[in-house]
């Protein structure tokens, strides 16, 4: 690339004659000698030359960089990192990038292994007779000239004799993908064996085009690495025996370099100069792009870098555990970019088939909304409180690629789940209205129609008129409604039947999208009854009015007929869904404060079975996948066995008062997100924390409304107190609607 308007002209003598590339930390120029000597030349960015760490960190790198000699290795010729702006001069190899040459060809065929697997070796032979570990060993560090690679980009290199470095202090740098499991979880324990992994993960991309650990984030991938076995699929045998060995995660099972070399020339064929495959290791003469000068330090994966994000849009690790260890690895590799020179470029990578999230919805795109948005088609706000924070507490549900939303002064609204557009906004409630209060709550949908309770009273509170409202989901318009008396027991939908009361006692199933009555029963005198489905069942749980009851009872209801038989069970507990065909519910201590035991019911007989909590838990709880996920206002995440009621794990999140969690079998994911709009996933089975977002909007603190998440096929969409709702790609969660 030609200099820009603001490069310097010559650096320590060098007359710069090219721009090969730039990154976070600085840019690389293609420098000529008085003699017509050609080198590369790092310049560290402005900004950083006032940065003693960093100069510190730079200095390290040249003092490593001299130690090393060898011919494939990529030598120091000039230095002063005590400059204005430090810099250094290292040999000049023409040729790509492996990692560009990998994009631009796909993988090494043939006979082209062989010299690479074998000149990394001597590479890191020469380094590590340095007393030198690389540390960063990766395809971008890995220029792919005629005579063979070499090895460049020491700028995380330590020497081995050296315990009181840098990156002991949080500053670990490097790329996940190729990084080892002890550079994720201990960097004072990182030797020569870790470069052997970083060399087994690099060889792996160079046959098949993709990494051992691939994900869709660096978190995850960094998860990976640690803990998961890699896939080698498409690497053929004995090659895949030598590599499997080079990946193990104890260092201590990898094998030397010694004797790495004499494997590598067994396992690999000699290159045959009659196959056009093998001449792909020399460079291809193309036109001047950055990476025909010289391999920059582009990302491996080809997904845009991390290090260029801002720094608002990073998504956090919470530091606890193992994850604490994979944070500050991470951390660094997002400030500050795994590299100097980024050239750009390179389609994004199919996700493995290991991938843990799935594919996006077709046509969707990171959206965010609030539901106080005006409709297009001219539909008028929702009434007063509009502008308050706990007015706009969002009730929303997700159904067949639509997000619907009602709440206290919301109208019902419909947006489209891909995109956030407002399809329509229901015009309910009546002129006149304005100065009194309005509320709707979602019961579901059914058959094409949107079932809600809403309540419209005057400004006084008096007059209050609560009805059953179904709703056209494709129009918004009203279909049929129905005053009702709700006093005494809680609205449900249930299949297709809706079931309301018009006296408060006698309760009147009727089809969801006619209204038509189906069958009727009466309630027990006496009790407040709070209807449920769980499992494929319908019940009621009614609790006594009076206080000092004992019993409460559960109502099994026949959804086809009405039929209706009665169980007992303890006044002080509440259904929480269905496990192995029996009802499970949750029995709260005297306080009714928080949860102590679990009880499993038999819905056709009767027999019950009681298992104590291996702890007292309260707030929010949800039943999926045979756990009760338990979160509380500071942000910990308890993961419960719903069969024994012991701990499975227990996580701590930095999320200020999330809401109730929401488990995705097929991504072995959880998911809950606070008042703020952060959002956090962690692993199902382990409680790992794979990601935090930043806030979304301003943090309503109700002790109240939380953030919830719903699933759209392979997106999330979160709802929170203020109204807003968005949508997110749980791989790249980081990423915000273009607009904003």
């Amino acid at each position: 690339m030609p200099l820009h308007r603001d490069d310097p002209r010559s650096v320590g003598g060098y007359k710069l004659v090219d721009r090969l590339g730039a990154g976070g930390m600085g840019a690389v120029y293609l420098g000529r000698s008085r003699s017509g000597r050609e080198v590369a030349v790092k310049v560290v960015h402005a900004q950083y030359a006032e940065d003693a760490v960093f100069r510190t960190r730079f200095r390290q790198e040249i003092e490593a960089v001299r130690k090393v000699s060898g011919a494939f290795t990529a030598p120091v010729v000039d230095a002063d990192p005590e400059a204005a702006r430090p810099w250094m001069a290292t040999q000049y190899v023409p040729g790509r990038s492996l990692a560009q040459r990998i994009r631009d060809r796909g993988a090494l065929r043939g006979g082209e292994l062989r010299p690479l697997a074998l000149g990394l070796v001597e590479a890191l032979r020469d380094i590590h007779r340095a007393g030198v570990v690389h540390r960063d060993l990766k395809p971008a560090n890995v220029l792919m000239a005629e005579d063979g690679p070499r090895v460049i980009d020491f700028g995380i290199s330590r020497a081995v004799e050296n315990h009181n470095t840098l990156t002991e202090t949080g500053q670990m740098i490097g790329t996940p993908p190729f990084m080892s499991p002890e550079q994720l979880t201990d960097a004072r324990t990182v030797g020569p064996a870790s470069d052997v992994f970083s060399l087994g993960a690099l060889l792996v991309y160079a046959s098949t085009g993709r990494g051992p650990f691939d994900a869709d984030s660096p978190y995850l991938t960094a998860y990976r690495v640690v803990h998961d076995e890699p896939v080698l699929d498409g690497v053929g045998q004995p090659l895949r025996g030598i590599l499997e060995r080079c990946l193990a995660k104890d260092a201590a099972d990898r094998p030397e370099l010694d004797e790495l070399a004499g494997e590598f020339a067994t396992a690999l064929p000699e290159p045959d100069a009659g196959d056009p495959a093998t001449v792909s290791l020399r460079p291809v003469q193309l036109p001047a792009t950055p990476d025909t000068r010289l391999g920059t330090l582009a990302d491996p994966t080809g997904t845009t870098r991390p290090g260029r994000r801002s720094r608002r849009t990073r998504p956090l690790l919470a530091a606890t555990g193992t994850i604490g260890a994979v944070a500050l690895g991470l951390t660094a590799y997002l400030l500050l970019g795994p590299g100097w020179a980024d050239s750009g470029g390179g389609a994004k990578p199919s996700p493995s088939a290991t991938s843990r999230w799935s594919g996006l919805p077709s046509g969707w795109k990171p959206w965010q909304t609030t539901v106080f948005k005006t409709a297009p088609l001219g539909a008028k706000k929702a009434l007063g409180g509009q502008d308050g924070l706990l007015a706009g507490e969002p009730d929303c549900l997700l159904h067949e690629g639509a997000v619907y939303c009602a709440g206290a002064s919301i109208l019902p609204v419909r947006l489209d789940a891909r995109t956030g557009k407002t399809v329509w906004r229901a015009e309910l409630a009546p002129s006149g209205t304005e100065s009194g209060s309005y509320d709707s709550s979602l019961l579901g949908v059914q058959d094409g129609t949107l079932l809600l309770r809403q309540t419209i009273s005057t400004e006084t509170g008096e007059n209050e008129r609560v009805t059953v409202v179904a709703l056209d989901v494709e129009t918004g318009d009203q279909r049929w409604h129905r005053t009702v008396d709700d006093e005494n027991l809680a609205l449900v939908l249930s299949g297709e039947v809706v079931l309301t009361s018009d006296t408060g006692r006698e309760v009147t199933a009727r089809s969801a999208r006619t209204g038509a009555e189906r069958w009727t029963f009466q309630l027990p005198a006496g009790y407040y009854c709070s209807f449920t489905t769980a499992g494929a069942g319908l019940y009621a749980q009614c609790t006594p009015i009076e206080d000092g009851a004992e019993t409460a009872r559960i109502l099994v209801v026949d959804r086809s007929d009405g039929a209706v038989r009665s169980l007992k069970a303890p006044v002080n507990s509440g259904i929480l869904g269905a496990l192995d065909g029996r009802l499970l519910l949750l029995e709260s201590t005297e306080q009714n404060l928080t949860y102590s035991r679990i009880l499993l019911v038999d819905p056709e007989t009767g027999a019950r079975t009681t298992t104590k909590l291996a702890d007292d838990y309260g707030e929010n709880v949800t039943l999926a996948d045979d756990t009760m996920w338990f979160t509380t206002s500071n942000g910990q995440v308890t993961a419960v066995s719903a069969r024994t009621g012991k701990v499975r794990w227990q996580t701590g999140t930095s999320l200020e008062q999330p809401g109730d969690a929401r488990y995705d079998p097929r991504a072995r994911t959880l998911y809950v997100a606070s008042a703020s709009g952060r959002v956090a996933a962690l692993d199902g089975r382990k409680g790992t924390v794979l990601w935090e977002t930043l806030p979304r909007t301003e943090w309503v603190s109700s002790g109240l409304f939380q953030g919830r998440v719903l699933f759209h096929e392979g997106a999330l969409v979160v709802s929170t107190p203020n109204g807003t709702v968005f949508s997110l790609d749980p791989a790249h969660p980081e990423r915000k609607p273009a607009s904003e």
